[in-house]
């Protein structure tokens, strides 16, 4: 007893030392050396860096959200249209592989797969004599966003910092020395762009300048203009060619400005060399304590909106490198709230109204040809980037994502009329900065119609969180021309009457009995998609009070599509045939799209449905790629489960190469794919919400997920469907100990909580009954599942919760107690 009291006092003294030490660090006591994926990144949402912090030849490798090989261009194929229907009766004649032979040919495109998300290059900072240190120390403090090295040298201390201004749109490198006239030092740039130059002004001024890669036949248009300046505090400046040289300085100030001549995705006529001087010159004049101080109050405007606190251990102590390689066998609570925050650092840093949207990289690319081309992979990925967005009060940076959709429903209109004689507008599994929307990489990835239409629930989704109907009525077109696609391109399945997408596919996946062929009819991800789709698109018609026979027609429709089927191994079927094979463990599960994040499987609604997607889960198993186990926290808590959400954590946070045949993460805490995805960081962090709170299934369920390793903790600034933030949610042993709702739309709030509550005041609460009355919160009726003879499904027991209703006035403040 003696001895579990004083260790129980250790971890009281060391969780409020801990919190005091660290914060919200990654630190290390070592250097990235080589390795991209140890540096740390920074962003402004315009501009990204990577900060290795190497000692006496330092690198910041710099990203301009525009650097893009190409140029305007469209990539559809004319020649789908006239093969569509042969395409459709092999696929019904069973001759799957005969059919993807024969899209390969005629939908897959013959011109650009789409271009590349690309590098400036790096700025490189040498100093000399400093290749003997001690005393090393790096951080990435995201808290404030700024990036620190520091180090001793001939007993003169040497510290950098290094951020991404919000407000300035430059990046600044703050260089000192804690002796005087003690810092020197030579700054030049490199690049792996092919078309580049090298200067320096007669100001002094170190410029890169170049244009962007001609790639898969489409050339290269994108010109950049990169300008640093040095603000010196004593010593002296000198410059040659193609570097600048500080001697004896007392400290240094570093403005790095970066522009592209981009306007859009059909203009690239801007003067690159005007706005990169034009940022440069309006920062230039300003204190590196003023830049400071504007750029932490923009970043906190959004970061500190969301406060998480599982506790503190030992653990904490330690360095990010050594924290990852033990978590799985410690308790480090404490790592997986810097990790939350993290991926909510990186949607800051990465995605700002006005850019463009988190790419596979978020903005952080080193490579000329990077994996993927660090484009926009719209069958998961960038859908994923975007979870976090709404449900962690960061609702402003998916606009970039929303100003996508709406250029891609201009785009995709002639991609929809010339590849399948439809209207409306669609996209396939890949986009760029262009916005393509051809089929890409082959029919086995590329010939799926979802991914526009999958997109479009993103404009929905914001709604849902904000209730602005001007903004509703500005995006529905978008949604009104994904759901007229699947009005025309629908069929009628020969055998079952359904009405189905042929040909479509379960994105990446493919059964034996199709001979490996990816392509189907009404797969059970399009058939989600699709009811998905004419459901949002029917809301806001009504909503608008708009198009009425339109919404008759889509009802009608939607009526008609495939139910969804639980197969002879009591799974939830991936096809429309039940072909699914209990030892596929696949990295995508597609079909459980309408487990999360859709709305379609419900543990109250769709008992055995939920049941059969948690089969399904087990028979795929836990550890895969990066992305992929993000998504499965999510799908666990979805399940109710959140030891086994957080066993898919305990993974995801497990250092690269130690998951057998799986992902993880690298040192930076990026996630691994591998290669580098950011997806996966976005996905845990989306995950983590849903195991605290949840609004997709007709309440705002509060600790609907809470792993057994999470007993005590405490949440604020959450946000629900229906304009509800969750100020404050504190819990004990696993029980609300009080709950501080904020309702910005007013309506009923109805909660379902793991114990009983009442008012502050001490008013009790009304039991919930029937449908809930706010319209946030309507559901719609998911179709009966068609069950095989061979299942032997059983509901799932499910812990046991309260339900109430609380109406609530707009702008006003409710305290929740327990009881």
């Amino acid at each position: 007893m003696q001895q579990t009291f004083l260790f129980g006092l250790l971890l009281v003294s060391t969780w409020a030392f801990s919190q005091e030490k660290q914060g919200l660090k990654l630190w290390y006591n070592q250097s990235s050396g080589t390795k991209w994926e140890n540096a740390l990144p920074i962003g402004n949402g315009r501009l990204g860096a990577m900060v290795y912090g190497n000692v006496d030849k330092e690198t910041i490798q710099l990203n301009e959200h525009t650097v893009w090989s190409g140029s305007p261009n469209r990539n559809d194929n004319p020649a789908a249209l006239d093969s569509l229907a042969e395409i459709r009766k092999l696929i019904f004649e069973g001759k799957h592989k005969a059919a993807e032979r024969l899209a390969n040919r005629v939908i897959i495109t013959k011109k650009s797969h789409g271009q590349m998300f690309q590098p400036v290059g790096s700025l490189h900072l040498s100093f000399p004599g400093h290749e003997n240190y001690s005393n090393y120390y790096r951080e990435l403090d995201i808290e404030k966003a700024v990036a620190k090295t520091s180090y001793t040298v001939d007993g003169v201390t040497y510290t950098r910092e290094a951020l991404a201004s919000f407000p300035d749109r430059v990046i600044v490198v703050r260089l000192t020395a804690s002796k005087a006239g003690s810092l020197s030092f030579s700054a030049n740039y490199s690049s792996p762009q092919r078309k580049k130059v090298f200067a320096t002004t007669a100001t002094k001024d170190l410029t890169i300048s170049g244009t962007t890669s001609d790639h898969e036949g489409v050339k290269g248009m994108v010109e950049f203009k990169g300008i640093t300046r040095i603000k010196l505090d004593g010593g002296s400046l000198s410059s040659n060619d193609t570097s600048l040289t500080v001697k004896g300085a007392n400290s240094a100030t570093l403005f790095i400005s970066i522009a592209t001549n981009f306007n859009n995705y059909k203009d690239v006529s801007g003067d690159e060399e005007k706005r990169a001087a034009d940022y440069l010159n309006k920062a230039y004049p300003k204190a590196y304590a003023t830049i400071l101080t504007g750029h932490i109050a923009a970043y906190q405007k959004y970061f500190k909106r969301v406060k998480l606190d599982l506790g503190t251990t030992p653990a904490a102590n330690l360095p990010i490198d050594e924290r990852l390689k033990n978590f799985s066998s410690s308790n480090d609570p404490h790592l997986v709230s810097l990790y939350y925050q993290f991926g909510r650092y990186l949607l800051i840093s990465s995605s700002q109204p006005g850019g463009q949207p988190a790419n596979l990289q978020g903005i952080w690319n080193n490579r000329l040809n990077p994996p993927w081309d660090s484009k926009y992979t719209i069958n998961i990925n960038t859908e994923m980037n975007y979870w976090p967005a709404e449900r962690t009060n960061l609702a402003e940076l998916h606009r970039p994502l929303l100003e996508m959709v709406k250029e891609l429903s201009i785009t995709g209109q002639e991609t929809a009329r010339t590849m399948y004689g439809t209207r409306g507008w669609m996209a396939h599994h890949n986009t760029d900065i262009w916005r393509m929307n051809g089929a890409i990489d082959g029919a086995f990835w590329g010939m799926w119609t979802a991914g526009g239409a999958w997109l479009t629930q993103h404009l929905w989704e914001h709604y849902l969180y904000n209730g602005d109907k001007t903004y509703l009525a500005s995006v529905y077109p978008a949604l009104k021309g994904a759901a007229l696609f699947y009005v025309d391109f629908l069929i009628e399945h020969p055998q079952y009457k359904w009405l189905v997408v042929s040909p479509g596919n379960s994105p990446e996946n493919a059964p034996k009995a199709h001979g490996g062929s990816s392509l189907d009819a009404g797969t059970t991800m399009d058939n989600q998609i699709v009811y998905d789709v004419f459901s949002s698109t029917i809301r806001t018609a009504q909503l608008l009070g708009k198009d009425a026979a339109f919404v008759d027609t889509l009802k009608q429709l939607r009526s008609r599509l495939a139910p969804m089927h639980i197969g002879q191994h009591n799974q939830l079927q991936e096809w429309l045939d039940d072909v699914d094979a209990p030892d596929d463990h696949h990295r995508h599960v597609s079909h459980l799209y309408g487990l999360f994040p859709s709305n379609q499987i419900s543990p109250y609604r769709t008992p055995e449905l939920f049941a059969a997607s948690r089969n399904t889960l087990l028979q795929r198993g836990d550890v895969s790629t990066g992305w992929s186990m993000g998504w499965k926290v999510n799908w666990w808590a979805k399940l109710q489960d959140g030891n086994h959400a957080y066993k898919l954590i305990q993974n995801q946070l497990t250092p690269l190469g130690v998951n057998p045949d799986g992902g993880g993460t690298y040192n930076n805490l990026f996630d691994a794919h591998p290669p580098f995805q950011i997806d996966g960081n976005f996905g845990c962090t989306s995950g983590i919400t849903e195991m605290l709170l949840q609004s997709s299934d007709a309440a705002v369920h509060v600790l609907p997920a809470l792993p057994d390793v999470w007993p005590n903790g405490s949440i604020g600034g959450l946000r629900a469907w229906g304009g509800f933030e969750v100020v404050d949610l504190q819990w004990k042993d696993g029980k609300v100990v009080k709950l501080v709702v904020k309702s910005t739309l007013g309506g009923n709030l109805r909660l379902r909580v793991p114990n009983a509550l009442k008012l502050s005041n001490g008013a009790s609460l009304k039991v919930a009954t029937g449908k809930n009355p706010n319209p946030f919160y309507q559901t719609e009726e998911t179709p009966a599942p068609i069950v095989s003879a061979k299942a032997t499904i059983k509901p799932l027991e499910l812990k046991a919760t309260q339900l109430y209703d609380v109406p609530t006035q707009k702008g006003l403040v409710y305290t929740f107690v327990g009881q």
